[in-house]
């Protein structure tokens, strides 16, 4: 989307009133993101609720670490919203294109293709991102302030829906790439990312309902 109508720039009243018009964007691709993003600022509050307090000085290098890794990944996820209904309606655009000659025939499907291709890898990102938010979620987890653990569950909880939903955008665009073989690789790796989401946010609502206070660990680069 431009800049002047990115979904950043909208009250979060506005993007729903969107969501549930009758236009096909934004939709499911858009909502994943906005739900990833949802979790990252999650993973960003809990670390600042930690850093700078005596009792958890222990883990000031991980809630430090953690706060801007957090921060970053919700403007990756705010950008990826954009960048899921731009492939979206590309691909809408392709599939009108004329198909009266064999020529016109051969120029949509070549571009559906590529629309398809578009469609895929976008939400396949946000995959990739939620991995990123229950990883911190994760390291965080028996490691930050207590009265806002509950916060932490719910951030995986919204890596994981964030992650299944955008899963689901990327299979239903695999029949289109017109690549069998880029279609199976594709769906393995997506369900490597999320089966690995599901893993540790399961470990995450474990810690946290647990109460466990767990050692330092060193933030990962």
């Amino acid at each position: 989307m431009s800049t002047a109508s990115a979904f950043r720039d909208l009250t979060v009243a506005q993007f729903l009133d969107q969501l549930a018009s009758g236009e096909p964007v934004p939709g499911g691709g858009a909502a994943a993101a906005v739900a990833g993003g949802l979790g990252a600022a999650l993973v960003s509050m809990v670390s600042a609720l930690t850093a700078g307090r005596a009792k958890y000085a222990e883990h000031e290098a991980l809630a430090a670490a953690s706060d801007p890794a957090g921060q970053a990944l919700k403007e990756r996820f705010l950008a990826l919203a954009d960048e899921d209904a731009d492939a979206f309606a590309g691909y809408g655009a392709a599939m009108k294109m004329p198909r009266d000659t064999d020529e016109q025939k051969a120029a949509r499907s070549a571009a559906i293709r590529e629309a398809a291709k578009a469609a895929t890898l976008a939400p396949l990102r946000t995959v990739e991102a939620c991995l990123e938010v229950v990883a911190l979620a994760e390291a965080l987890a028996g490691r930050s302030n207590k009265n806002a653990s509950s916060d932490l569950e719910v951030a995986a909880l919204m890596a994981v829906a964030a992650c299944r939903s955008a899963a689901a955008n990327v299979y239903i665009n695999l029949p289109s790439l017109g690549d069998e073989a880029l279609a199976k690789e594709l769906y393995e790796r997506t369900e490597r990312l999320a089966d690995e989401v599901d893993r540790l946010a399961a470990r995450t609502r474990e810690v946290v309902r647990s109460g466990e206070s767990r050692p330092a660990i060193e933030p990962k680069a």
